[in-house]
Parts: structure tokens; C-alpha cells; sequence
């Protein structure tokens, strides 16, 4: 086979930098307010032509995965091949280098990325369906990891706007290697719901991202998943203890972490002391990424 018709599509990690419950639906679903962006972590989904659908896995968080037919990777593809019409097949294989059920949509980045790859495998021309309808029906964090921008998401996922980008900022996530269960995270959230915050700045930096966001923002969620999971606050701590941190806070509804920070240099230094005070965790540097 050509090398050619490989294609490799990369799965960045998403991050809410803030996350406002504002609402809950009659049918059970909670309404968010969320400023997202991503991150230069991720995944990888390669296509190549085959005459069925497959899906194999490989990388450090492989073992964590669910059986291949249950996952969101070939829940796409289907779902793809059912708006479409297509019948051609994909060998597809997920490198998976994201910890699984973690706050940072790794399953819903799959998802979105297996869409492009496979768009662009099969030949498929833009527009000619709709393609953020299939991706809401997967998940509420597939919409916004197909558009891959930084936006605020609204509604249960399926309001997006862009913004502009975000000054260059440095980052660490960390995941104190704990999954924590969205629902139960939710159920645990008390209180009276937020209002939703309008982004309608336009940071000149890194400091004043994090200073907008810790004065204006909060994650709802990061409360009630502290009382769950303990470790996470943990994580928190040792973020904030870091040298340079602007701002360090959970991503969805966890377990992982971020912090931010004003350049590579800072954020490298950190990931390198939490690597070595905390061996368990898994940590990460980079910068944001859409």
C-alpha cells in the first residue's frame, strides 16, 4: 500500500478553562457555559483503505480502553458511513496517549478526529451533510473538538462561538492517575446554578488570560469532585505550589488538572518537579493549541 493513503489525524486534548453550570434541561441533561480551548496533547487516529471497518489500539493508555466496538472511534465511522452512504471500510488504529475518562475529552477528540481522517479517506465533499448534528448525537464534547478553536460552548454543546485566539500560553496537565464518573460528579454539584460569563476580551498575554479567568471564572464541577476524589485538590495543590503558575484548575469533570503559565520554560520546570516529587501521575507540558 502507498503510504500516501494513510492518513493521521491528531486528537488534541480539550481544555475547559472555565466551566459554569447554568441550567438543567427536563430530560436530565445540565446546560454549560464553558470557554474552550486546546492543547498540543493528544491522541493520533490514522485511516488506510480496507474492505471493513476495524479498529486496533496501541500507546501508554491502550490497556484502559474499552473493547474496540464499543468505542466512540468506530461509533463515528458508522455513523459517518450511515449519513453518507459510503461503503468503503478503514483500517483505523487509535494511538492512545491521553488517560481514559479524564476531563480532557479524550474519547470525544477520538471521535472528532476519526470524522476528518475518514473525510478525507473516503473522499467525502464538505457541506453535503451535516456533520455537527452526528457528532452532538455522540457526545456533547464532539462538537467542539470537531470545530478544534478555542469557542465558548453553551447549551449542552451544540452552541458554539468562535473567539479570537488566545495569546500564547504555556500549560501542564496532570492526572493523579484516578478516573471520577461524570454523572456522579454532577449529582454531587449543590447549590444554586451559575450565570454565563461573556468572553469579550482580548488577553494581551498569558498573566492576563489567567487573571481574567480566576476573577471572572470558576469550574462548578471542581468542588464536588475534590469531595469524591481527594487526590485531585491534591493535584491542585502542587500546581499552584509550582514556580510561575498563573492559574491552576480542573478541566470538566476530571480527574485532570492544568496549569498555566507565561512561557515553555516555566511550565517545563514544573512538569519536571511534579514528575519527580509525584512518580504516579501522569504529567504533561506543552502550550494551548487553537
Amino acid at each position: 500500500m502507498d503510504r500516501s493513503d494513510r492518513i493521521a489525524v491528531a486528537a488534541r486534548a480539550k481544555l475547559n478553562l472555565h466551566l459554569h453550570v447554568t441550567g438543567r434541561r427536563d430530560d436530565g441533561y445540565h446546560l454549560l457555559d464553558s470557554l474552550v480551548t486546546f492543547a498540543d496533547i493528544h491522541d493520533l487516529i490514522t485511516a488506510e483503505p480496507a474492505a471493513e471497518l476495524t479498529l486496533r489500539y496501541d500507546g501508554p493508555f491502550a490497556e484502559s480502553l474499552p473493547d474496540s466496538d464499543d468505542n466512540l472511534v468506530l461509533g463515528a465511522a458508522r455513523a459517518l458511513q450511515d449519513a453518507t452512504g459510503v461503503t468503503d471500510g478503514a483500517a483505523l488504529t487509535l494511538t492512545k496517549n491521553l488517560p481514559v475518562a479524564s476531563g480532557i475529552g479524550g474519547g470525544s477528540a477520538d471521535a472528532a478526529a476519526a470524522f476528518k481522517a475518514l473525510n478525507r479517506l473516503w473522499g467525502l465533499t464538505p457541506g453535503t451533510f451535516d456533520l455537527s448534528g452526528i457528532a452532538l448525537d455522540l457526545g456533547a464534547d464532539v462538537p467542539v473538538c470537531l470545530f478544534g478553536r478555542t469557542s465558548v460552548m453553551r447549551g449542552i454543546g451544540e452552541h458554539l462561538e468562535a473567539t479570537d485566539p488566545l495569546p500564547e500560553t504555556a500549560l501542564v496537565l496532570v492526572n493523579p492517575g484516578v478516573a471520577v464518573s461524570t454523572p456522579a460528579v454532577f449529582k454531587a454539584r449543590t447549590g444554586a446554578f451559575s450565570d454565563p460569563v461573556a468572553f469579550d476580551e482580548n488577553p494581551e498575554d498569558a498573566a492576563a488570560l489567567a487573571t481574567w479567568l480566576d476573577h471572572h471564572t470558576a469550574n462548578d464541577l471542581m468542588g464536588p469532585a475534590i469531595r469524591i476524589e481527594p487526590a485531585i485538590g491534591t493535584v491542585i495543590d502542587a500546581l499552584r505550589a509550582t514556580a510561575g503558575c498563573l492559574l491552576a484548575r480542573m478541566s470538566g469533570s476530571g480527574a485532570t488538572c492544568f496549569g498555566l503559565y507565561a512561557d515553555s520554560e516555566e511550565a517545563l520546570q514544573a512538569a519536571a518537579d511534579l514528575s519527580r516529587d509525584h512518580a504516579s501521575w501522569w504529567v504533561r507540558n506543552g502550550l494551548i493549541s487553537g
